[in-house]
């Protein structure tokens, strides 16, 4: 019977059974996309990500990503917890890696000593603005908890919509109509600081208690809104999963440049949690 070799770690904490779960499956080169997603199906984790040989040359190793119903050509904290799980397992050597997936080649550098990675995210994007009130109504919110500016969607590999509401606000959140990757937070100018819930119904996670790539998308979006500045290097945190008993610490920068953002980070402990062998599900052709 053959079997693949896994390991399950908490990311963006430093304290287990806290932050987001993981499972990383190795040496996943022989599995079929329907086998992973089958796996992925198994763990039952908001992500589960697999490792697999490169295909580019600037690439270090090459990952596919999964929730429990389908694929996604980047994630946030499925790229953090890979990549120091395999410096802490000696897989890879060297601090500073690059991750290729479906959004293409992603910058890690790994701090070996905080047990720790910073991820660049891809090109940003930003939409349009959005009204507001389908929105709220969506997440069970009202115009009175609504704070602006106005919502739109951003990203850096992967697209959420952004819903500025009161802090009071965030707690109350609750999945009332249909959402394709939603953010709803409470934005702290003063501290730099997001109180944020993210609702990813559409790819069978109806919350997330940490999401790397809607950090990443924030920076974005507050640069855009003009809530950071549009020049220079802006840095910003984000607590996320306290609602689920979960809580999540995720540090981020956005860089800007003539009132657009260019580029941002998303950085955050990884907590090593269990690991073993599980076996491989039949392939159906």
């Amino acid at each position: 019977m053959s079997m693949v070799r896994y390991s399950v770690v908490d990311v963006f904490t430093d304290r287990p059974f806290t932050g987001n779960p993981l499972a990383i499956v190795f040496d996943a080169q022989d599995l079929a996309g329907e086998q992973m997603q089958a796996i992925a199906r198994e763990f039952n984790l908001s992500e589960s990500i697999f490792v697999l040989p490169p295909t580019m040359p600037e690439a270090t190793y090459r990952v596919r990503i999964f929730t429990p119903q389908t694929e996604l050509p980047f994630a946030g904290h499925p790229t953090v917890g890979c990549a120091v799980t395999l410096f802490r397992n000696g897989v890879i050597k060297d601090q500073d890696v690059v991750q290729e997936c479906g959004a293409g080649l992603i910058p890690i550098h790994i701090d070996d000593v905080h047990h720790s990675a910073v991820v660049t995210g891809g090109r940003p994007t930003v939409g349009a603005p959005l009204d507001p009130a389908p929105l709220l109504t969506a997440v069970g919110l009202t115009a009175d908890d609504f704070v602006g500016p106005a919502p739109r969607k951003a990203g850096c590999g992967l697209e959420f919509t952004y819903l500025s509401v009161t802090d009071e606000a965030v707690g109350r959140v609750g999945l009332h109509r249909p959402v394709d990757n939603v953010s709803v937070f409470h934005w702290d100018a003063q501290d730099r600081h997001a109180h944020a819930r993210v609702l990813v119904p559409d790819v069978g996670v109806p919350e997330d208690p940490a999401t790397g790539s809607a950090a990443l998308g924030l920076g974005v979006w507050l640069v855009s809104s003009g809530l950071l500045p549009g020049d220079g290097l802006s840095k910003y945190h984000i607590s996320q999963g306290l609602e689920m008993h979960r809580p999540s610490s995720l540090q981020c920068s956005v860089t800007a440049r003539g009132g657009e953002a260019v580029s941002a980070t998303v950085a955050g402990h990884v907590v090593p949690i269990a690991s073993g062998e599980m076996t491989v599900p039949p392939f159906v052709g």
